[in-house]
């Protein structure tokens, strides 16, 4: 019999949200080394493969996000470069089958809305779901509770997901903080299991997808990116034609202006 093929997961968040932590939960072991994305560049990303109980494979793509609301011009240049080659993987892989949002039981702050936005509405269109992982809530006498309390905040801000999974990450725990810690494996397992559906396809980017993220990353971005700097990235690192470059780089800039 044929090996299943792997469903393939972005897992995002901001330094501290505990990507890494939550992907060892998930695995059931130490695969994933913590290390701070602020030494990275946005939409950089590392892949692991992950094997639940029932045999399921998953792919899973640690993925930096924003720190801050704003983009430098640097950055961005950087983020399209990345964007470009974090797709076309994932194309050749079967396409994105969902997006896992990281975040710190605490207050929603702009840069959580941004990366929601990053991540959500311009590099996937709105057209792959999104489950909510909020860490960090040890000490929650029962961890949906922060749920309950928090979600009317999270929609006031436009943060909607298809599912959440409230839970704590943190494996140096002892006492009934340890329960929770195995508690929370099966909380976020059943989450992937309920919103990465085999019967669904990965998606894979629409057409003109790179042209429409590059023209929405635009409104993060400090300053006004140089229409050379966009045309020379789309063709040094993203292998256009300098032809189509300049198409995209014009679409940009028709966008931006009306």
């Amino acid at each position: 019999m044929a090996p299943m093929s792997s469903r393939n997961i972005v897992i995002f968040g901001e330094t501290g949200a505990g990507k890494s932590s939550v992907i060892n939960l998930m695995a059931g072991q130490k695969i994933a080394h913590i290390s701070p994305d602020s030494y990275r560049c946005t939409l950089h990303w590392t892949e692991y493969a992950i094997i639940f109980d029932n045999g399921t494979r998953y792919k899973v793509f640690d993925t930096v996000g924003l720190e801050e609301p704003r983009l430098q011009t640097g950055d961005y240049l950087t983020a399209i470069s990345n964007a470009y080659g974090l797709i076309n993987t994932l194309k050749e892989r079967g396409g994105i089958d969902l997006l896992l949002f990281c975040i710190r039981g605490g207050r929603v702050t702009a840069t959580m809305q941004s990366n929601y936005r990053l991540f959500f509405e311009f590099l996937c269109e709105e057209k792959v779901p999104l489950a909510l992982v909020v860490t960090n809530l040890e000490r929650e006498t029962r961890m949906e509770d922060w749920y309950e309390r928090n979600v009317g905040h999270l929609e006031k801000h436009n943060i909607r997901s298809v599912g959440h999974a409230c839970i704590t990450a943190a494996d140096l725990l002892d006492g009934r903080h340890r329960d929770k810690y195995e508690e929370s494996r099966g909380i976020v397992r059943r989450v992937v299991e309920a919103h990465c559906n085999a019967s669904m396809e990965g998606w894979t980017g629409g057409q003109g997808w790179l042209g429409s993220f590059i023209a929405k990353l635009v409104e993060f971005v400090v300053g006004r990116p140089k229409k050379t700097d966009v045309i020379g990235i789309l063709t040094k690192r993203c292998g256009m034609t300098k032809e189509v470059a300049r198409q995209v780089a014009q679409h940009i800039r028709d966008e931006n202006q009306s």
